[in-house]
């Protein structure tokens, strides 16, 4: 299969001349190793060469030794690496030496040394619309920030394309996948993450059965601030039997280190309400198609429940937001106060720049979402926050527009970075 080239790359080469080294971090079968091939001259692949911990042993030097940049891929099978890397990092003084990937992150009780000023750190995900050719990115994020109206553009979609591009997701794997193949795949990435990648990433005997049905409740529940009551409430109906907090926390920071689960935090800006914000994080998957897989959905259940398409829809799509949203140094928070005003995504820049997102499947809701967007922004104290950047309203199968009331309507299809 033909390579695509990845939004982070811009991100991956500022910082390889940055640093040492830079560890690209992101779940198994995003891409990583791919693009990091791309950038490197030569490569160990931590869980495929037998000798590693043999030399690991005797001789680890011989390990990272070659042309540089050098790959280190699933570098946390061996956490020990991080310090001999470390050290020769700080040895040779030279930036671009090594890229680590890895699809989990080590346990706390391993003895990792700081990567401060050796190491930077990118994030990647799935393949967002713009890079899987199906958005063309005309709306472009960065032009929002800086207030750009958008212009006129038909990109409209009908909703069983939108339900299909749900199904197969963003796995650079299924680029050319039919919707069979793409939930055989999907539900295959779920049994794995289950039978084994779990027990694996701690060391932890894990039930594969109490897995399956967390990752079942987390997808009746995404895009939604389901509290671990309601997780409970699932997890004993699906097995008929009790799940204890501590059981539950664990599970749930196990597939944190996965970066199988990716919430979306709360945004708590300086409002001129005495309302009370909202804490709990939303939840998302890290790929939307593996929330379909989690509950063995098909296109025919999707389109017989257009109401949970809709969550399913705004999952995609702010993932969509992160990847484009990391490209411009932001990421992607949610608003919802004790009035039970909410806004679907916040992003923000490091600087403070915001723009409030709507996510809405259908055309059928831009009006109410305009209206809520306009009752948010006076909401927002500007006096101590900034006043937002733009108003928007992302649709699956509307076209892409400027409102009078000064709101954007922007089609999935042509949102970029």
């Amino acid at each position: 299969m033909e390579y695509k080239s990845r939004i982070i790359e811009g991100e991956l080469a500022e910082k390889m001349q940055a640093s040492g080294a830079v560890l690209i971090r992101g779940a198994k079968a995003c891409g990583k190793t791919e693009t990091a091939m791309h950038k490197s001259n030569s490569i160990l692949r931590v869980d495929q060469d037998e000798n590693v911990p043999l030399l690991l042993n005797s001789d680890p030097k011989l390990l990272i030794e070659g042309k540089t940049p050098r790959l280190i891929d699933e570098w946390q099978l061996q956490p020990k690496l991080w310090n001999y890397i470390r050290n020769e990092v700080d040895a040779r003084k030279q930036a671009a030496q090594f890229i680590l990937t890895g699809s989990a992150t080590p346990k706390d009780d391993e003895r990792l040394h700081s990567g401060a000023g050796r190491f930077t750190t990118v994030n990647m995900r799935t393949m967002s619309w713009q890079e899987l050719g199906h958005s063309t990115g005309e709306v472009s994020l960065a032009k929002l920030f800086e207030g750009e109206a958008v212009a006129y553009n038909d990109f409209q979609l009908n909703l069983e394309i939108i339900t299909e591009r749900i199904i197969i997701g963003g796995f650079p794997a299924l680029l050319d996948a039919s919707v069979k193949k793409a939930i055989l795949i999907n539900e295959a990435y779920i049994d794995l993450i289950a039978e084994v990648d779990m027990s694996r990433v701690s060391n932890v005997k894990r039930d594969p059965v109490k897995v399956k049905n967390i990752l079942k409740s987390l997808a009746r529940n995404i895009a939604t601030i389901a509290d671990k009551k309601t997780l409970e409430k699932d997890l004993n109906e699906f097995e008929n039997t009790e799940i204890s907090r501590p059981t539950l926390n664990d599970y749930l920071d196990a597939l944190t280190r996965l970066m199988i689960i990716e919430d979306q935090p709360a945004w708590n800006p300086h409002i001129r309400s005495s309302e009370s914000l909202r804490k709990t994080p939303k939840h998302h998957l890290t790929d939307v198609s593996l929330a379909v897989a989690a509950l063995g959905l098909d296109k025919k259940a999707l389109l017989n429940d257009v109401k949970y398409l809709g969550f399913l829809f705004e999952s995609m799509a702010t993932h969509d937001l992160r990847v484009y949203a990391q490209a411009n140094d932001a990421a992607v928070y949610y608003y919802r106060d004790s009035s039970e005003l909410e806004v679907d995504a916040i992003v923000q820049k490091r600087n403070g720049d915001w723009a409030a997102f709507e996510i809405k499947l259908g055309i059928g809701q831009i009006d109410d979402a305009a209206k809520n967007l306009l009752k948010f922004a006076s909401v927002v104290d500007t006096t101590k926050t900034k006043e937002p950047k733009s108003l928007n309203i992302i649709t699956g199968t509307g076209m892409s527009y400027h409102r009078n009331d000064g709101i954007n309507v922007i089609s999935l299809a042509a949102l970029g970075r």
